[in-house]
């Protein structure tokens, strides 16, 4: 895919060859208004309920017995042979920014995984809309073999009509009354290759992405993808290559009521977000 090809995505991450940002959809209306889901019945509540009170049963039936719990002083602690690949393990997250970005990884395969999941936070924020923004975290994250590529296509996707085709200003800001939101929350990172010079990084993540407000008719939506990243050791770092992006793994929605546009951006301004490790 060229530059300027339509934003099919979800989620920010673009450039030069990179997947796009998807609009979304149903922008006619207060989609906050209505697009709540029906309310749990109580016999599904009593069901969840049920479901609860057996599985702290067996949890407590599992426990019992002459087998000692796990040693307390190391939560990390598992069964020899076994391992949850959904287990936070591994390194300390970096100390070091450079600008907003968190850098300064370890010359191993964990630090691959959380240069790369850090930097896909980057890429999925709201500073990319910005131009003089945008060029910053692309000149901090990119590797120099293709940082000029990268800038361009960036730029490319950010263009002044994609701007206006998602609300936005011409300078990437939110209209008056209204708040943008771009958020990307990694869920998970794996290695698909490593060599110590180079690494592939998969980062499972979730996004939200529109704009708050009473006369938003660009509502914040939510989706899951897979952004997989290309990274080159630069000597004191790791380094982007390349991005792409794929749809998915998608859970099933819950049911939540959606909230409204008010809520979403008070907890957009006041949730802040968290430096990621492997």
């Amino acid at each position: 895919m060229s530059p300027g090809d339509e934003h099919d995505s979800f989620g920010g991450v673009g450039g030069s060859g990179q997947t796009r940002t998807r609009l979304p959809e149903g922008n006619s209306g207060d989609v906050y208004g209505g697009a709540r889901r029906p309310v749990r019945s109580s016999r599904s509540l009593l069901t969840v309920v049920g479901v609860v009170v057996l599985l702290v049963a067996a949890i407590a039936f599992a426990n019992r017995g002459g087998t000692p719990p796990a040693d307390a002083s190391n939560p990390r602690s598992t069964t020899p042979g076994r391992t949850s690949p959904t287990t936070p393990t591994g390194t300390r997250p970096v100390t070091t920014k450079t600008g907003t970005i968190p850098t300064g990884y370890s010359h191993d395969d964990q630090g691959a995984q959380s240069a790369a999941t850090n930097y896909a936070v980057a890429l999925g924020s709201v500073d990319m809309f910005n131009a003089d923004r945008r060029r910053e975290i692309v000149d901090t994250l990119a590797d120099p073999s293709t940082r000029d590529d990268l800038q361009a296509g960036f730029d490319s996707d950010y263009s002044q009509e994609f701007l206006r085709q998602v609300g936005l200003n011409d300078d990437g800001s939110a209209p008056a009354g209204t708040t943008f939101v771009s958020r990307t929350v990694p869920v998970g990172a794996k290695v698909k290759s490593y060599s110590g010079t180079t690494a592939e990084i998969d980062v499972w993540s979730v996004g939200m992405f529109g704009l708050t407000g009473a006369s938003s008719t660009k509502p914040v939506t939510h989706g899951w993808f897979t952004i997989s990243f290309t990274l080159k050791w630069g000597g004191a770092d790791w380094k982007v290559v390349s991005t792409t992006q794929r749809t998915g793994p998608t859970p099933v929605n819950g049911d939540n009521p959606v909230s409204g546009s008010e809520e979403i951006a008070d907890a957009v301004k006041g949730f802040g977000g968290f430096t990621y490790a492997r």
